[in-house]
């Protein structure tokens, strides 16, 4: 079983110039040894976060591909569940929380598998919290 659920937003901090932080390393050391867990949804989170960022200048198309190859070389396992959860865990917690779907895809996930949650979104660690999903620190 992997170590954690990670979140888009480490893997953003630490792509995206001047965000990633001696935290964000050490959560990324984690992954690395003991593996992670995401949603399926991850994939295109960090997509979109890279083209975002490519859009604003903020990074080369170089950059885009050089971060999702690194990534790819992470051992982290995409969960089979997420889309089956979708309309029915995942709605309630979004509603619950006021989170996007996206964000209750990661705090289902946490929650359903009992896994702590690497995250930097401050709605979605407030959401965890409430929850009693094991947050991790860096």
């Amino acid at each position: 079983m992997p170590g954690l659920v990670l979140d888009c937003s480490i893997i953003a901090a630490w792509l995206l110039h001047g965000e990633g932080d001696d935290a964000i390393g050490r959560i990324l050391a984690r992954v690395t040894e003991n593996g992670a867990l995401v949603p399926g949804v991850w994939r295109i989170d960090v997509l979109n976060v890279l083209l975002t960022a490519e859009r604003r200048k903020r990074i080369t198309s170089a950059d885009r591909v050089r971060g999702l190859a690194i990534i790819g070389q992470l051992p982290i396992d995409v969960d089979a569940e997420t889309a089956d959860r979708a309309w029915a865990e995942i709605a309630t917690l979004a509603a619950r929380f006021r989170l996007t779907a996206h964000a209750a895809a990661y705090l289902e996930l946490a929650h359903r598998t009992g896994l702590p949650l690497a995250t930097l979104d401050e709605d979605l660690r407030a959401a965890a919290a409430k929850l009693g999903v094991t947050l991790v620190a860096g």
